[in-house]
């Protein structure tokens, strides 16, 4: 084995992973405070990539003026959709709510196409382009500066979510929706926060890995590869998706390297489900996870 060549791969691999946590813990902050699976989570992130291509690409404005408004684009899309479409659902069975998601995402696939067309889009080129290296392991510039940004936003919700109001609010809401209303909590307002929250860590993540490998309306795929991560790690473990993320990726870019790149999706799956068999509620979830 080229261990050099094994090493590159297992590095890039990792940083991809830190991205697949970044999109996994907007999903897990979804899922703890409204108990909503979130099947369209891919397709928001897609949504606020396209927008950074509009702002960047189309109306030629620099890209670190570009990249917050499209996040912000798609942290207030993840407001509007729990306030008209998932509020509406409450007290309705999860897989009507599940449904709904799914629709939302077939929507905005079908938006993207409309606006920007079904043709792949290159987004304009806005990280360093000088090489990384490691000691002797190179690491590809994009992969390497988006794994930085991605992991200080990782670093700014932890903060934030240990720390601030708004975080013992939604850890108090995910603990116990009735004890925190008693406490005088807005848990609508939380519902709602978590949606923007978790739609903008997407979105970020989102544009950080479009500008590495391209953007079509097909990108919400990578969904899938999101929802093996949280499911690996816990539906409602912020920990299990850190985990699970970095896993996962590296998992998915050594299958890719050593067996081709269509083991990358047969490798993940089959990690859950010899998960599943093992621990169905995930690595780090409780044992009270409704199963849909």
């Amino acid at each position: 084995m080229d261990w050099l060549f094994f090493g590159e791969i297992s590095l890039a691999g990792l940083a991809m992973g830190g991205l697949y946590a970044l999109i996994a813990l907007g999903f897990v902050i979804i899922y703890k405070a409204t108990r909503v699976i979130n099947f369209a989570i891919g397709e928001i992130m897609m949504f606020a990539a396209y927008l950074f291509l509009a702002f960047a690409g189309g109306m030629e404005l620099s890209a670190w003026i570009a990249l917050p408004m499209a996040v912000i684009g798609g942290s207030i899309l993840g407001g509007v959709i729990e306030k008209t479409m998932i509020r509406p659902m409450l007290g309705e069975s999860p897989i009507s709510v599940v449904m709904v998601t799914i629709g939302i995402a077939s929507i905005l696939v079908g938006l993207v196409e409309f606006i920007w067309t079904a043709n792949p889009q290159l987004l304009p080129s806005f990280l360093p382009r000088e090489p990384v290296f490691i000691g002797p392991l190179y690491l590809a510039p994009k992969i390497a500066y988006g794994f930085l940004i991605g992991s200080a936003l990782l670093i700014i919700y932890l903060l934030y979510f240990r720390f601030s109001r708004g975080g013992v609010a939604l850890r108090a809401t995910a603990s116990d929706q009735a004890a925190a209303y008693s406490m005088g909590i807005n848990v609508r307002r939380v519902f709602n926060m978590a949606w923007v929250f978790g739609s903008l860590a997407a979105s970020l993540a989102g544009v950080l890995v479009a500008a590495t490998g391209g953007l079509s309306p097909q990108f919400g795929i990578i969904g899938l590869s999101v929802l093996v991560v949280v499911i690996v790690g816990g539906l409602d473990s912020i920990l299990g998706a850190l985990v699970a993320g970095v896993f996962i990726g590296w998992l998915e870019t050594v299958a890719g390297a050593y067996l081709g790149g269509e083991y990358r999706m047969p490798a993940t799956f089959l990690v859950l489900a010899v998960i599943l068999v093992i621990r169905p509620y995930g690595l780090f979830g409780t044992h009270e996870i409704e199963r849909v």
